[in-house]
């Protein structure tokens, strides 16, 4: 099966989209699958061996990371025609995803469209609260034009439904539990964190932006006993310093280095209320550690209060602060929720979620046919 993934995001920026466009690349082609990468990225060029269009596109105001793309469903259309695809997979669409769905929809192609951005959240989150009915009518718009939208968790299906898009299935993400592994725990590392004294860390993993509400983290920094460890960059980096002096912030860290790193930490803190599913909390219970998290969107699936971790109301700086001062002072109690989280995601490989969505590919590819078409006319 040959399959265009048109990704708002891809290499070199690295964020949850990217991170689950790559996984679809790692494990899709060995599978004899036919790939093809569009993105907003002016230039064409080469993932592997997966071909990348590289769309025109202009850095977004104030997040140069971002970019927006320039090019209309004519374009596009030409793009697809070239490639000819079986399906159309639309990844976190929003700038390009209107071109896209209607250009797939003029050749005929199936289109599933994998929802994994809270883009009214962060909207509202940067000051833009009135664009909100306005984000939605675009979001329906994409996905009420798909044959299949997929979400990752169940609070964002709930919150997809009640938005009225339609067609909304389930498909989650996956961790590499060999990667995010309790086994990566380095002393080494954590004495050049802590200055070899016998602190709690505790840490947050994660892109350094105020959409993440991490200047919450500044409610921990007077802890006794704990060092604060932030992994990741972004634009409220420097912000974020001032308001932890006392903070280690490593930058943005991949392959062991993140994984060291990861497991290294003796509670894992993430404030953003408008994640989907929040993938940085996944492979933080993958590592054996407890989590501390909004009771907001994707965490809800993935933390269970009292046996891997606590959720706290979104916002509520006092009871984040409150839910860590328990598991800092208690190490029993560390210990076991960070056994029972490494037991939370056992079997949600990137192998059986991949497995997944060859379903839902198959399913669409199938609902299109003219046999299809037959016998709903029968």
């Amino acid at each position: 099966m040959r399959v265009a993934i048109v990704t708002e995001s891809f290499l070199p920026h690295v964020n949850g989209v990217t991170n689950s466009v790559l996984r679809m690349l790692e494990h899709l082609a060995p599978r004899g699958y036919d790939l093809h990468v569009i993105t907003p990225i002016a230039g064409d060029g080469w993932h592997g061996d997966v071909p990348v269009t590289r769309l025109l596109s202009l850095p977004m105001p104030g997040y140069s990371a971002v970019a927006i793309s320039l090019v209309g469903h004519r374009r596009l259309s030409a793009i697809l025609r070239e490639i000819a695809p079986d399906v159309v997979h639309l990844a976190s669409p929003f700038v390009v995803g209107v071109p896209a769905v209607r250009a797939a929809s003029d050749l005929g192609i199936p289109v599933v469209a994998a929802f994994q951005t809270d883009v009214a959240g962060f909207a509202s989150r940067y000051g833009l609260g009135v664009a909100d009915a306005m984000v939605w009518r675009r979001l329906r718009r994409i996905h009420g034009a798909s044959d299949l939208t997929l979400a990752p968790s169940r609070p964002t299906i709930h919150d997809l439904k009640a938005h009225d898009v339609p067609r909304v299935e389930f498909w989650p993400r996956g961790v590499d539990a060999a990667t995010f592994n309790p086994t990566h725990r380095h002393d080494g590392l954590r004495a050049e964190w802590t200055g070899s004294r016998d602190d709690v860390v505790v840490g947050y993993v994660g892109r350094v932006a105020a959409e993440k509400e991490v200047e919450q983290l500044a409610v921990l920094a007077d802890i006794p006993g704990v060092t604060v460890v932030v992994v990741g960059d972004g634009p409220a980096r420097s912000n974020l310093e001032r308001l932890i002096p006392a903070g280690v912030f490593t930058g943005f860290l991949h392959g062991d280095e993140l994984s060291r790193a990861v497991a290294s930490l003796d509670v894992m803190v993430h404030t953003g209320r408008f994640e989907t599913f929040c993938q940085s909390v996944h492979e933080a219970l993958a590592s054996g550690v407890p989590v501390v998290a909004p009771a907001s969107g994707g965490p809800l699936d993935l933390v269970t209060p009292s046996r891997n971790g606590w959720l706290y109301p979104p916002g509520d700086e006092q009871a984040l602060r409150g839910h860590v001062l328990d598991l800092v002072g208690d190490q029993f109690k560390r210990e076991a929720m960070g056994v029972a989280a490494r037991q939370s995601v056992a079997g949600r490989s990137w192998c059986a979620v991949m497995t997944q969505l060859e379903q839902h590919y198959a399913d669409v590819v199938a609902a299109r046919s003219p046999a299809s078409a037959l016998r709903g006319s029968a």
